[in-house]
């Protein structure tokens, strides 16, 4: 977010000076980091938390297709950069992987399908594929099929132009650009406070974390772009709009494979239902990755539970981040989860063992010596007041503004890094209201859907779709 952020203002305002601290030896450590997340675009094509069956069992496909217009926003400036040589070779950070949904037993299925036809109508999700043949989803991926059970219902859908992302490599060389047009990009820096002056500016507090050294710096405008401690530096400013909220620390591991043997017979990213009281970001997926020109399998995740915000925070975090005017909230949202905590519990109990039970509902011939667990990144899901329950569990990701448009931090987790660049004009609009209208000509130039919608034009959709898909070097 604050790669993106610093990249689209440097284009906008070259002649502002733009400081990023970063409290590591280097950037995209954490949650932006390739093995601390699965990498996936998330476009709404094959997750279905984004399109929940209602209680009457109908589909709405409102939110599915509002993510996928921001990750067109995404691909459509990532695109720019690359035609301006500001980003390298496409594959270093982009790559292809159709997207699927597989369920079983009649229940998932039946709404699979209701999905499909809610979907398949519109003109971002051109291109979906739905069987119950197992035939079909032997070719699409073949890995799913192998040994399955005869007569278990079961079906799949195939968006072909999904992609898997190295957010990691993306975040790198976005910062090295802003470098070499001007930006000081500070490592092993960690802000340690912020305070509203007098005149309108915010003194940031730092201390090096080599050396210790101690220092302040004055800014005009601040984004806390710092992961699950965004809620402590936000909390440190003094900002009334970040009264109510606390996170809730998930950590998470995953299955991976490099045996070229099980690699080569799976290239999708292949989505299913969660686990009942599973958070969104918890839904069980098979994902090709491609990380510095090495193909792998992930499979996970497997929440973990740790108290930092960070893999490299404090274990006081879960404490620390108590007020007054959040602790309600955070203990309301416990009372109303114990769904969550049991799944969590029944997560912290499995071996490496009993997660390749988990993984052979998705792989039946999964052998436990081709897999190897990785520890992931920590999520901060956010926790709030809430009107009528007094708390609630926020998923998705949630930007918060001081008053004056000055200051703005970013909370919570799915889909993230995969909207940054909505999520970033939408910042740009709220914080910089006197010139979003002199920028505007650029944006529009950065991306050609600024200020519009694709999903009612489908000649602009197709149009986007097969020009960022040809920049980007993207083959179904």
């Amino acid at each position: 977010m604050s790669a993106t952020l610093g990249t689209l203002l440097s284009e906008l305002q070259p002649d502002w000076k733009i400081v990023v601290y970063e409290r590591l030896g280097d950037v995209a450590l954490e949650s932006s980091n390739a093995w601390n997340n699965a990498g996936t675009g998330h476009a709404a094509l094959c997750e279905l938390n984004y399109m929940p069956e209602g209680k009457d069992g109908s589909v709405d496909p409102a939110k599915a297709i509002a993510i996928n217009e921001q990750f067109q926003q995404s691909r459509q400036f990532w695109s720019k950069l690359v035609e301006e040589g500001v980003l390298d070779e496409p594959s270093t950070f982009i790559n292809s992987a159709p997207h699927m949904t597989f369920v079983r037993g009649e229940k998932d299925v039946s709404y699979l399908k209701k999905r499909y036809e809610a979907l398949k109508q519109e003109p971002l999700f051109a291109g979906i594929e739905y069987s119950e043949d197992s035939r079909v989803i032997n070719q699409w991926a073949p890995l799913l099929m192998q040994k399955r059970r005869k007569g278990e219902p079961f079906a799949a859908t195939r968006v072909p132009a999904g992609t898997d992302v190295d957010f990691g490599a993306l975040t790198r060389q976005l910062f090295a650009n802003l470098e070499t047009r001007g930006a000081e990009v500070v490592r092993n820096r960690e802000v340690r406070g912020l305070k509203r002056l007098s005149d309108g500016t915010w003194r940031v507090s730092w201390r090096n974390t080599v050396g210790r050294t101690p220092g302040t710096t004055k800014a005009r405008f601040v984004f806390v772009g710092a992961g699950g401690w965004a809620l402590k530096l936000l909390q440190s400013s003094g900002i009334p709009e970040i009264s109510g909220y606390g996170v809730f620390p998930i950590g998470g591991q995953f299955l991976k494979t490099t045996n070229p043997a099980v690699v080569a017979q799976h290239k999708a990213k292949v989505y299913s239902q969660a686990s009942v009281g599973a958070p969104p970001m918890s839904v069980p997926h098979l994902d090709t990755r491609v990380v510095d020109g090495e193909t792998s399998l992930l499979f996970g995740p497997f929440a973990t539970f740790s108290p930092k915000f960070l893999k490299t925070g404090s274990v006081l975090d879960i404490v620390t981040q108590v007020r007054p005017g959040n602790l309600w909230p955070m203990l309301k949202v416990a009372i109303d989860n114990p769904s969550l905590i049991s799944y969590l519990v029944g997560e912290l109990l499995k071996n490496h063992s009993k997660k390749v039970d988990s993984l052979r509902t998705f792989v039946p011939t999964a052998k436990d010596a081709d897999w190897e667990l990785i520890q992931a990144g920590q999520r901060a899901q956010v926790m709030k007041k809430d009107p009528e329950k007094g708390g609630i569990l926020q998923f998705g990701t949630e930007v918060v503004t001081g008053g004056d448009g000055t200051i703005a931090g970013l909370l919570g987790a799915s889909p993230g890094a995969s909207t940054a660049v909505s999520i970033m004009l939408g910042l740009l609009s709220t914080c910089f209201p006197d010139r979003i209208d002199e920028w505007s000509p650029r944006l529009r130039d950065l991306i050609p859907s600024y200020g519009e919608k694709l999903n009612t034009r489908p000649d602009a959709a197709e149009e986007s779709l097969t020009v960022t898909a040809d920049t980007l070097a993207l083959t179904a």
